[in-house]
């Protein structure tokens, strides 16, 4: 810090884990802290459920970063980083701003995985599977294979396109239409234990969609691929062999004091918005402490949680990373609150709350999430 100045903290990114980085960064440190958001878009757009919008099943909400800065008390910057030098960060669009902490919450691109496949990705989900499913219900498709490619961070989308759309094609009266997944998974979302994956069979099975190797032959099968995450060069920050950040796991950056990053930009293997919020919180205790707060940093301890939409219902899937021996849960009721996809402790409620209204006063989300443990007699 300079003097009695507060700490100038500069979020780079307008996402999951840059939302949950300042509301995580205010709650903790207060007005010891002076944040900038630099962002390139003017909106978030909190996408986990625009897999279920062709399906009638969901929407994408969204919400101004303007407002969002507001009612953070924190400042917009407009643009996108491209270049981090000794208490400086460079733009694309040719600004630079100083800090004192900088938070690296950039996310990751996606890049085609499947050669012969059409890609899928959240913003391209309605007019991917709004084709298909218009060809499904004239008849014209008959095959399908959504495909999980080798180093996709995140297989979950996969087969809940698989098992929406096995349902949607018997509602059409296209009880001819065959869905697969392929996958390289040993078994289907084995990163969630042998329980979640058991279930998911339980679910796959009923809906008739069947589980193939990933290199399975699809000749005359229409073949929709989920995306590899592809990393953003940022120049003067350390880079892995696919080009992510490497951090500690108190999410600061490999050889950088001042430094930290959180989400889909670390070198974390998995891609996924709630695990992209703990990275955040835990780099947002240590800006914290650094900026003198009464806080006790504790270290990203990734715990997995998500919805899986399965065509009749949501199933709620949840498991340690770091506890030997945890096969996982799967119910289907909640076991979080507030039950969101994307499980962030302050970025849930404060969403929860955006969707019924604008925040209230100084109300603030309490950064914890409310976890429900399994009922007596065991998983579901």
């Amino acid at each position: 810090m300079r003097g009695t100045d507060r700490l100038r903290v500069l979020v780079a990114g307008g996402g999951v884990a840059g939302m949950e980085a300042v509301l995580a960064l205010r709650d903790l440190a207060g007005e010891r802290v002076e944040i900038t958001l630099l962002a390139p878009e003017r909106t978030f757009a909190y996408r986990p459920m625009a897999v279920a919008v062709p399906f009638a099943r969901g929407h994408v909400q969204r919400l101004p970063l303007a407002e969002f800065a507001r009612e953070t008390s924190a400042r917009l910057a407009r643009g996108e980083l491209t270049a981090v030098e000794p208490g400086l960060a460079r733009t694309a669009e040719g600004g630079a701003i100083a800090f004192d902490a900088l938070l690296v919450a950039v996310g990751a691109l996606s890049e085609p995985a499947v050669p012969g496949a059409t890609t899928w990705t959240p913003e391209l989900d309605q007019e991917v599977m709004g084709g298909l499913l218009a060809d499904v219900e004239e008849g014209y498709t008959k095959r399908v294979a959504f495909v999980v490619p080798e180093g996709a961070g995140w297989p979950l989308p996969a087969y809940e396109l698989a098992l929406m759309t096995a349902w949607d094609a018997r509602d059409m009266g296209r009880d001819d239409v065959e869905v697969v997944v392929c996958t390289p998974e040993a078994a289907p979302l084995e990163m969630f234990g042998a329980q979640a994956s058991a279930s998911l069979h339980e679910d796959l099975d009923e809906a008739g969609v069947t589980i193939r190797d990933a290199g399975a032959d699809r000749s005359g099968w229409r073949s929709i691929a989920l995306p590899r995450a592809a990393a953003r060069r940022i120049a003067g920050l350390p880079r892995d062999e696919r080009g992510f950040v490497p951090v500690d796991p108190h999410g600061r950056v490999e050889g950088i004091e001042d430094a930290w990053a959180a989400g889909d930009c670390t070198d974390f293997p998995i891609k996924q918005g709630g695990l992209a919020a703990q990275q955040a919180d835990a780099a947002a205790a240590a800006i914290a402490a650094h900026a003198g707060a009464d806080v006790v940093p504790g270290p990203f301890s990734p715990v997995l949680r998500g919805v899986l939409l399965t065509g009749r219902g949501r199933r709620w899937i949840r498991r340690s990373l770091e506890t030997v021996g945890d096969h996982g849960e799967a119910q289907r009721r909640a076991l979080w609150w507030p039950p969101t996809k994307v499980a962030g402790a302050y970025l849930a409620p404060y969403l929860a709350m955006h969707a019924h209204g604008r925040l209230p006063g100084d109300e603030r989300p309490a950064g914890r999430l409310v976890e429900f443990p399994v009922p007596v007699g065991g998983p579901s």
